[in-house]
């Protein structure tokens, strides 16, 4: 969790204070209940006297607010409410609603086939990500959700470069990335058609089959189950040679 300042990007100290922020940020404009505070906060053990120690928390930061932006008007920001606590910023000043309408801006040069331009916009929404969502406050049932949607729009997002940049011409530039992400992402399917598409149009046809057959043994073997028809289908037009896996014009899987 970071604040971001003039193209800077501050810590915001304290576990607790990141959780609380965390969780107004998620919730922003709309109220956050206290009672679900305190579960994102301290979960199954709140202190004793849990509702001064939420205040003191809101109060602290508010203090950090105001020093990481040297401007004591970011105090404000953090609004008490009847019920509990919300968080007044403008949705623009936020990296996921940023992230999300590059996404949306994506989507439709996409469907107009201006590639390069869905590419660029792509990447701009993912150059806004630092690491894990939320990093080490995920912690509460509210946080932790909101992080595990995050990361799959994330993960989806970045599929869809590697989608467009095989597409543009370009399969051997994301080769490399893409069977690491296989590995960290063993049951992404998706992952693993874009691989042995973007391995077939660099010439490794071999390579792309045995990506395939790992993949269905991994499945066979620790699942129980066969890969999808849609797999199944890749393998044999790579096993085929199909003349609709090469090229820009390739016909390629997207996510769905």
């Amino acid at each position: 969790m970071a604040v971001g300042v003039g193209g800077s990007f501050h810590a915001v100290p304290g576990l607790r204070q990141r959780c609380l922020l965390a969780s107004l940020l998620i919730q922003a404009p709309a109220v956050v209940p206290v009672s679900t505070l305190y579960d994102e906060l301290w979960g199954e053990n709140p202190p004793a006297t849990v509702e001064n120690a939420l205040q003191a928390h809101v109060s602290r930061l508010r203090r950090t607010l105001i020093q990481l932006t040297d401007d004591p008007a970011a105090a404000d920001v953090v609004r008490t409410r009847d019920s509990g606590y919300s968080l007044d910023v403008p949705p623009e000043d936020i990296d996921l609603h940023r992230f999300r309408a590059y996404l949306r801006q994506a989507q439709r040069v996409t469907a107009a086939e201006d590639l390069p331009a869905a590419l660029e916009l792509l990447e701009r929404g993912l150059g806004l990500w630092r690491g894990a969502p939320l990093g080490d406050a995920a912690a509460g049932p509210l946080c932790q959700s909101a992080a595990t949607e995050w990361e799959e729009e994330y993960l989806s997002a970045r599929e869809d470069a590697f989608w467009l940049r095989i597409r543009a011409g370009e399969p051997m530039r994301v080769v490399g990335e893409l069977k690491r992400m296989s590995v960290a992402h063993p049951w992404r399917e998706r992952i693993t058609e874009l691989l042995m598409v973007a391995l077939y149009q660099s010439g490794r046809q071999a390579e792309a089959v045995g990506v395939y057959n790992a993949a269905r043994l991994r499945l066979v073997d620790e699942l129980g189950m066969e890969p999808s028809p849609k797999l199944r289908q890749l393998f044999r037009q790579i096993l085929n040679q199909d003349p609709g896996l090469r090229g820009s014009a390739a016909v390629l899987p997207q996510s769905a």
